[in-house]
């Protein structure tokens, strides 16, 4: 069961825990006992302790939906909503209306500063999960417990995930491991090309030490493989060198050897029970009861939902925030819904909404997006309070999409028709109409990409790497903070460092532009 995990990480309150990740880059986790002890006490604690590092990615702590394990608002502050909030409304797909503090400025892709609040949330967990990450690997070398190098190897991918997104979203900070560890000096400034380095270098001894596969929610070869993946996929914006190649070597791993298959039905994807989905590579779980958080795909379930114009019981929920509505730039890609087959177009509410976003405050303006949902795909729903569905962070429709891509640009490896066949298999799973080898091409592909994968966290990055995120080639609605989109300047393909950051290491230097 997907809850086994979680079990773990309740079975253990000596957990480590850090008040304040900007106040010094540095900091080292406050422990009622040294992690030594805690392991000489009870080794099977690696267990609990790995098992709260890969919470960190969805729960905002393990005292409940209310607590934090950072400073920051429990409820707003979960590293998943901050994938969502950065990767998804700064791009053209999705907005939200709520305009708390600085949201505004991420839904209108305008006004970027240093102050705003979302920008210093998901760089706060980022170093609230590297740290943790690196005290266990300070430890291990000392402890004797079974799978170690499996462990390492899990330990080294979660803090390669966080630096991942540090690399994609800030493009540089501290290079903090396991051998400056506690270290009380401010620790110099690291480049994106130094953190590509790194995390490169750590996913290949993750990949080669993880096993075939693993317990449902924890990390195999194929998650590192994905990630180095996406790594090279991004490496022309992060280090200025076309990786398609090495993309494409590790994509063909994941198809042929991962024993992974396409879900038969899309929506089965994004219910509560996808736990049981052949698709999915690597989720962030969610549990209604024993993981409860507003910031996992309940952000995204019941930020959706109104009683305005929705039944929330319908979507298994009992609550809605009226906040987040799709643009016409995504439900747009699938042409006339009341006429297309494809079955990704029907998840879209739009009975009393309006097609057009003339008000990205108003919520009655675009459609909600019901892609995810807190029903069951197979057997009987139960309404709950917060969602009990899982996030799929990676999978093989992704990795298909992938492989067409790197195709196109040149890869050494690739093959016109595989790629073809792969992309038609995505459109077949949704009964879209296949496409030609004359109409598979890159612009094709983004916009595929937005039809199968907006809302989970790889928009932004998608069109940026398309060339179409920041200048005016490409607009959608309330880009640039107009109506119908304007140009915006090319150093928004970084978001600014957090003004928390600066002040607690006078190493860190401000991104250009802002």
């Amino acid at each position: 069961m997907k809850n086994i995990i979680l079990k773990l990480l309740f079975s253990f309150s000596i957990l480590l825990l850090v008040s304040s990740c900007t106040d010094d880059l540095n900091t080292e986790p406050e422990v009622e006992l040294s992690l030594d002890e805690l392991l000489a006490q009870d080794p099977n604690a690696v267990e609990g302790i790995l098992s709260r590092l890969y919470a960190s990615f969805a729960l905002s702590g393990v005292e409940g939906p209310d607590k934090s394990d950072i400073s920051d608002n429990a409820g707003e502050s979960p590293f998943l909503r901050g994938i969502v909030n950065l990767q998804d409304f700064t791009a053209d797909g999705m907005k939200n209306r709520w305009g708390d503090d600085g949201l505004d400025q991420l839904t209108t892709t305008s006004d970027w500063d240093e102050n705003n609040k979302f920008f210093r949330y998901l760089f706060n967990r980022i170093y609230f999960t590297i740290p943790q990450c690196n005290n266990l690997l300070a430890a291990a070398g000392n402890i004797t417990i079974e799978n170690k190098d499996s462990v390492i190897a899990e330990v080294r991918f979660l803090r390669a995930l966080a630096y991942y997104y540090l690399i994609d979203t800030f493009g540089k900070g501290v290079l903090a491991t396991e051998e400056n560890f506690g270290s009380s000096a401010p620790l110099p400034e690291a480049s994106r090309a130094e953190l590509f380095a790194f995390v490169e270098a750590e996913l290949i001894l993750a990949e080669e030490a993880l096993p075939e596969t693993n317990s449902y929610g924890r990390a195999s070869k194929a998650a590192a493989q994905m990630l180095l993946a996406k790594l090279y996929m991004n490496a022309d914006v992060y280090v200025g060198s076309k990786r398609y190649s090495d993309a494409i070597v590790l994509i063909n791993k994941i198809i042929n050897e991962g024993g992974f298959t396409l879900a038969s039905d899309f929506r089965s994807l994004f219910s509560a029970d996808n736990e049981t989905s052949t698709e999915i590579i690597f989720p962030l779980i969610a549990d209604a009861e024993t993981s409860q958080s507003f910031g996992n795909t309940t952000y995204i379930v019941n930020g959706s939902l109104s009683t305005e114009t929705m039944v929330l019981a319908d979507f298994g929920a009992n609550d809605g925030w009226t906040g987040h509505r799709a643009t016409k730039a995504w439900y747009g890609l699938y042409g006339d819904l009341n006429t297309t087959t494809d079955v990704r177009a029907s998840l879209f509410w739009t009975t009393g909404h309006n097609y057009e976003m003339l008000d990205y405050r108003e919520w009655t303006d675009g459609y909600p997006s019901t892609k995810f949902r807190n029903t069951n795909f197979n057997g009987p729903n139960i309404v709950t309070a917060f969602s009990g569905t899982d996030f799929p962070l990676f999978r093989l429709a992704d990795t298909y999409l992938m492989y067409a891509e790197c195709t196109l640009r040149g890869a050494t490896g690739g093959d016109m028709s595989t790629a073809l066949q792969y992309v038609n298999a995505v459109r077949s799973r949704s009964n879209a109409s296949a496409i030609t080898t004359s109409q598979l091409t890159l612009d094709f592909l983004i916009d595929e990409r937005g039809r199968e994968l907006n809302l989970e966290g790889h928009r932004r990055s998608d069109l940026i790497r398309f060339d179409k995120f920041t200048g005016n080639s490409y607009t959608w609605p309330w880009k640039g903070n107009a109506v119908n989109g304007t140009s915006i300047p090319e150093n928004y393909k970084l978001f600014p460092i957090p003004l928390a950051a600066l002040q607690a290491n006078p190493n860190l230097k401000q991104n250009s532009g802002f």
